[in-house]
């Protein structure tokens, strides 16, 4: 990149704001999905939305390409750089902006972490639901780009129905703000189509968001299971009895091992196949009732036990358990792939049979842990990067499930995303039309592609597009 242009940005963001040196780039290759890294040309950091807004005029002005960077805890490639590129990081903006506990809305900057927003209302009664298990790192900004999910989506939905506001910076850095909620919108609902659109229309720099009321009562079940398919099949019958937990997670057998070798150790039983992880919220009469029927389908299911937490301290214990699992696997193997695909409830069982199936064949070390709930599965496939023909093995296996779970009538991505990973997988869900629309829409918010390139959609059928459209 040329000299002038690299100062003119560092005058724009300070000595603070940008990152040339090339150790400290290497931080920045990739996100979580570390089988796929660039390093990227520059990392700008700008702290406010003026700065955003003028870092990204400079670089529209030079057609340089773009790519949005939360906490980069994504699994799926959405903030892995390109080529040439930059990367535009919001972890220096993390102010909470507003708060309002009458109308229960939040505005904040995008580099807010996940969990430091309900730290910040907790004592008004009220907490941000979307909980990533990555909370304690992720940010608001890549939860809405991604729109995450978590354990307790389940009740709660994931980061689309808590978002009700956005300040958009867009490729050539004119702003548009989007951050007051309305109570009846009108026209297009552009805070809904950015959300989830993987960094490919704008840097959203400031977010406001739904709280939610702390519930009066919330306890916590830990069901234990010498069979899997017996967990898989309690979650199908709590769904059929119209019961509402507000969480429903399933560890199995290997999962379980590494938790407990691990500085996440919850107490979960190591001769267990699998433990299914319950919560329930509400008024205390309807807690206990909940509680009472989901004790008597998971021991009708075979459960040997039904452990209920006895204490807050107990209850976060079983809960940093679930969530530290993906860091715990890393005494299984170095690397980790994490595949998220979503299947219908009613086939966890043969579908988590099926995953299972095809890591043995490949000759991988599989663990499962997942939002049973939601039917979201995370099949983890632990690896070393280092052998090429276990990342071969690898890619091959993550291939495989998706085309089972797609034929299963599932789909791709329950909360991490298309990114790269998933890119090719696209025309297994959609056909050339609905592809197609999706460039329309992407033409519409950045004409030049510069925003994320080569992410979600594949490439070859925007340019596809562009070409047949072109005037001979």
């Amino acid at each position: 990149m040329r000299a002038e242009v690299v100062h003119e940005l560092r005058e724009i963001l300070g000595r603070a704001g940008l990152i040339s040196e090339p150790g400290r780039l290497l931080t920045y290759e990739c996100d979580g999905l570390a089988l796929l890294h660039e390093r990227p040309e520059l990392v700008l950091l700008p702290r406010t939305t003026d700065e955003c807004a003028r870092a990204l005029r400079v670089l529209h002005r030079e057609k340089i390409a773009v790519v949005g960077r939360g906490a980069g805890t994504g699994l799926s490639g959405g903030a892995t750089p390109v080529k040439g590129g930059v990367v535009l990081g919001t972890a220096r903006m993390r102010d909470v902006l507003e708060i309002n506990a009458v109308d229960r809305y939040a505005r904040v900057q995008a580099g807010l972490v996940n969990v430091d927003l309900t730290l910040a209302v907790e004592e008004l009664g009220l907490f941000y639901a979307p909980d990533p298990s990555s909370q304690h790192a992720c940010t608001l900004g890549g939860n809405a780009a991604e729109n995450s999910g978590g354990p307790h989506c389940f009740k709660h939905g994931s980061t689309t129905r808590h978002v009700l506001g956005l300040v958009i910076v867009r490729d050539d850095g004119s702003v548009l703000d989007l951050s007051r909620p309305a109570v009846d919108p009108v026209g297009y609902d552009l805070v809904g189509l950015f959300v989830g659109s993987e960094g490919m229309f704008g840097i959203a720099t400031e977010i406001t968001v739904k709280l939610t009321p702390t519930p009066a009562v919330t306890e916590t079940l830990l069901a234990i299971f010498t069979d899997l398919d017996a967990a898989c099949d309690s979650v199908s019958d709590a769904i059929a009895a119209r019961l509402e937990p507000s969480a429903l997670e399933i560890l199995d057998k290997l999962t379980i091992e590494a938790v407990e070798a691990s500085v996440f150790a919850a107490g979960y039983p190591k001769q267990a196949e699998a433990v299914l992880l319950i919560e329930v919220e509400g008024a205390e009469a309807e807690v206990e009732m909940t509680l009472a029927e989901l004790s008597r389908i998971v021991k009708q299911r075979g459960a040997i036990d039904v452990r209920r937490a006895r204490s807050a301290a107990e209850r976060k214990k079983l809960w940093a358990g679930r969530k530290g699992a993906f860091g715990a696997m890393g005494r299984i193997a170095p690397d980790l792939y994490v595949a998220d695909v979503v299947v219908p409830r009613t086939k966890l069982r043969e579908l988590v049979a099926a995953t299972t199936r095809i890591a043995r064949e490949k000759r991988l070390k599989l663990a499962n842990v997942f939002h049973a709930g939601d039917g979201n599965l995370h099949p983890n496939i632990s690896y070393d990067r280092r052998d090429a023909d276990e990342v071969a093995r690898v890619l091959r296996a993550g291939e495989e499930i998706m085309r089972v779970v797609v034929a299963a009538g599932g789909s791709l991505s329950g909360e991490h995303g298309i990114g790269i990973e998933k890119q090719a997988a696209m025309s297994l869900v959609f056909g050339d039309d609905d592809l197609r629309a999706m460039c329309r829409v992407r033409d519409a918010w950045d004409p030049e592609h510069r925003m994320n390139p080569g992410k979600l959609i594949p490439v070859h059928v925007c340019r596809e597009m562009r070409n047949a459209e072109r005037p001979r």
